[in-house]
């Protein structure tokens, strides 16, 4: 049984069914706190995952919201007040993107930035607002935004993607400044990350060579677990990070290290 440092805390995990999301609602509810499990098309994931946060002891309310849309996020919160009666944490984890090589700057229209964006940035800042009140009043919230390291090296899925995360970076620090002291505001930046999600973009046989090539070039030798990333997560949620705010925390393995000293490694 995990430290009950969230007893009596609420909180809103976005895009919470599987993989980051899925790790970060689970530790958060076996550390005490009430849990929003939001998913938007994955109904059976997100119940499985209710389900689990209920054996640990947790109590959760599951509710289908899509980020991108404002009346949703507002939903959202509501439904967080009407079960929990407050909003203490708030982690904006749902993520899209489209997969297109760099280079091929045709394989992008101003339709799939629209759209990545939309959920990536907008979909962020859209649930914070919703959020800020009852964030506000309980004088110490938490906002952290799962980003990623595509958004301070121009890498990842693709150009959008990277520069949907370099936005949503650049949003964090606008906020950690306008939501202070009331709010705190920081965002974790992994690398790649060992999810079924990946897994399913890519298929089994890519994906364990594209973990392999990660893995040769970050300089830790490794690719992380999801409950790694949502071990950061919740450590920027809690009272031990109360003096942090404005942050972008990279967990790539040493992934940008490598890229500084000239390239990767064989």
């Amino acid at each position: 049984m995990e430290q009950t440092d969230f007893k009596g805390k609420a909180a809103i995990v976005t895009g919470s069914s599987s993989g980051i999301g899925a790790s970060v609602a689970l530790g958060l509810a076996r550390r005490g706190a009430s849990v929003v499990i939001n998913y938007a098309k994955s109904a059976k994931e997100a119940d499985a995952i209710a389900d689990a946060v209920k054996k640990a002891g947790g109590t959760v309310r599951v509710v289908q919201a899509n980020v991108a849309l404002d009346a949703d996020c507002r939903k959202m919160a509501a439904a967080a007040m009407e079960a929990f009666g407050r909003i203490d944490i708030l982690v904006n984890n749902a993520g899209t993107t489209k997969f297109a090589a760099h280079r091929d700057l045709d394989a992008l229209s101003a339709d799939d930035f629209a759209k990545i964006y939309a959920v990536n940035v907008i979909g962020a800042f859209q649930m914070i607002r919703a959020c800020v009140e009852p964030l506000r009043a309980g004088g110490d919230g938490a906002v952290v935004n799962v980003s990623s390291i595509a958004g301070i090296e121009g890498l990842g899925s693709s150009v959008a993607y990277a520069a949907s995360k370099g936005a949503l970076n650049t949003m964090t620090l606008s906020l950690a400044r306008a939501l202070a002291p009331e709010i705190r505001v920081n965002a974790v930046c992994p690398g790649l990350v060992a999810t079924p999600w990946f897994a399913q973009s890519f298929g089994a046989e890519a994906f364990g060579r594209i973990k392999d090539n990660y893995a040769r070039t970050a300089v830790l030798g490794r690719v992380a677990e999801g409950d790694e990333i949502a071990k950061s997560v919740i450590f920027l949620a809690g009272s031990d990070a109360r003096n942090i705010t404005g942050e972008t925390l990279l967990s790539d393995g040493g992934f940008r290290l490598a890229i500084g000293q000239g390239g990767l490694r064989a």
